[in-house]
């Protein structure tokens, strides 16, 4: 059993003993901090698209490092998820790419704004979060990736828009079906019906309605055609 003496000791040694290792654990912490936060790349235009965000109430539908609604989909790795070219499309008109679907507000951002959002989401998307929310099943590919020998290159649209949603040869999004030999199931005139307009062909299809061009469609029809 203590004395008097030896637990007045044993206290006050305790107590120093913890009150330095939480003074270390501190000093470690916000060394850390700005690493994990990804402060370096921290710049204007991510400040800007954090402006946006609170400015038009986006929690207020969707979730960020898992604060928010849970309306609309959680937006921490949409930047990985999605990818910027997507993103860009989508903002610019949610309801164009998901005619009488979406119920995304168009905030008629500018380009500008829409930069600095996806600027804002990158950062953030960025950022040291120990794993949390889990690593999306999804890899951007290069548009100059090629599918074979024999075949086009990936045209820059669909590594753009097409890999956000679908995956080739193991690698894109899982959100629809993978495109690997889409050729043999459905010729040129099918391929360019649906891409023109999904909900024609098929209505109520989660497939959006993408702002193509001529150029784009065609490439894209070649391209498609091409994977048998």
């Amino acid at each position: 059993m203590l004395t008097k003496s030896q637990a007045k000791l044993f206290f006050l040694g305790g107590t120093g003993l913890f009150a330095a290792l939480f003074i270390l654990l501190t000093i470690d912490s916000l060394k850390t901090i700005p690493v994990q936060t990804n402060a370096a790349a921290m710049n204007d235009s991510v400040v800007r698209g954090k402006e946006l965000w609170d400015k038009n109430n986006c929690m207020g539908c969707h979730t960020l490092l898992g604060e928010g609604a849970y309306y609309a989909p959680e937006l921490t790795k949409v930047y990985e998820r999605r990818g910027p070219e997507w993103m860009k499309v989508f903002l610019k008109d949610p309801q164009a790419m998901y005619p009488g679907q979406r119920k995304m507000v168009n905030y008629k951002f500018t380009d500008k704004e829409i930069s600095d959002l996806i600027a804002f989401f990158e950062w953030i998307g960025k950022m040291d979060l120990n794993g949390f929310p889990p690593k999306p099943s999804i890899h951007i590919t290069s548009a100059t990736t090629e599918v074979a020998a024999n075949q086009t290159k990936h045209p820059e649209v669909f590594t753009n828009l097409c890999s956000s949603c679908h995956s080739l040869s193991g690698k894109g999004g899982n959100v629809g079906p993978a495109l690997d030999g889409v050729g043999k199931k459905y010729d040129e005139a099918y391929l360019a019906k649906w891409l023109k307009d999904p909900q024609a062909v098929k209505k109520g299809t989660a497939m959006p309605a993408l702002p193509l061009t001529d150029e784009q469609l065609q490439s894209l029809v070649v391209f498609l055609s091409s994977l048998k």
